[in-house]
C-alpha cells in the first residue's frame, strides 16, 4: 500500500511538468520580448551572447550562487545589461546580501521593468532589462531597511561592469 502511494505521488509530480506549461511559458516569453525597443531572434541573441548569458537573459535561467566575478566589485561604476548595454545599477547601491548573487537596493531610473514569474509554484517579482526584455533576476523585500528595503538579486552573467573614469 505504501509503495502504491509513492507511485501515485510520482505520477502526479511528473504530470505537473506538462508540455502545455512549457509552451505557455515560451509564448509568454515571446510576447514579453516583442514589446521592447531592442528585439532580436533567438539566432541573433545566440550570436552576440555567451551560452551562459543566453540561458539567463533569454531563457530566464539562474547562475550558480557565488559564481559571478561581479560579486566582489566595489569600485565606482555602472552595471549594464550584457545584451544591450542599458544602464541598470550603480556600485553605490550595491550591497553584500550573503546570497551569492550581486545585490542592489535600487536600479537606475528607467533601466529595469518588472514582471512576474511563477515557475517555482508561487509568484515572484521578476526583473527585466527595460530596453531588451532580458531576464536579470528577482526583487525581494529583504534588503537594507535603512535605504529602500529592496534586494534586487541579479545574475552576474546578465550584466557587464563599466568602471567610472575619473
Amino acid at each position: 500500500m505504501k509503495n502504491l502511494f509513492f507511485a501515485f505521488l510520482a505520477i502526479v509530480a511528473i504530470s505537473c511538468n506538462s508540455n502545455a506549461q512549457k509552451s505557455n511559458s515560451e509564448s509568454k516569453s515571446k510576447e514579453v520580448a516583442s514589446k521592447f525597443e531592442v528585439s532580436k531572434t533567438d539566432a541573433e541573441w545566440k550570436e552576440i551572447l555567451t551560452p551562459a548569458q543566453y540561458q539567463i537573459l533569454r531563457k530566464a535561467g539562474t547562475e550558480r550562487p557565488f559564481s559571478s566575478e561581479l560579486n566582489d566589485i566595489k569600485k565606482p561604476g555602472t552595471f549594464v545589461c550584457a545584451a544591450c548595454g542599458t544602464k541598470l545599477y550603480k556600485t553605490e547601491h550595491k550591497f553584500d546580501s550573503g546570497t551569492g548573487w550581486p545585490s542592489f537596493d535600487r536600479a537606475i531610473n528607467s533601466g529595469i521593468e518588472m514582471g512576474s514569474d511563477s515557475k517555482l509554484g508561487y509568484s515572484r517579482d521578476e526583473i527585466h532589462c527595460a530596453t531588451c526584455g532580458g531576464h536579470l533576476g528577482h526583487l525581494f523585500n529583504d534588503g537594507p531597511q535603512e535605504t529602500t528595503g529592496e534586494r534586487h538579486c541579479i545574475n552576474g552573467d546578465a550584466m557587464k561592469f563599466i568602471p567610472d573614469t575619473k
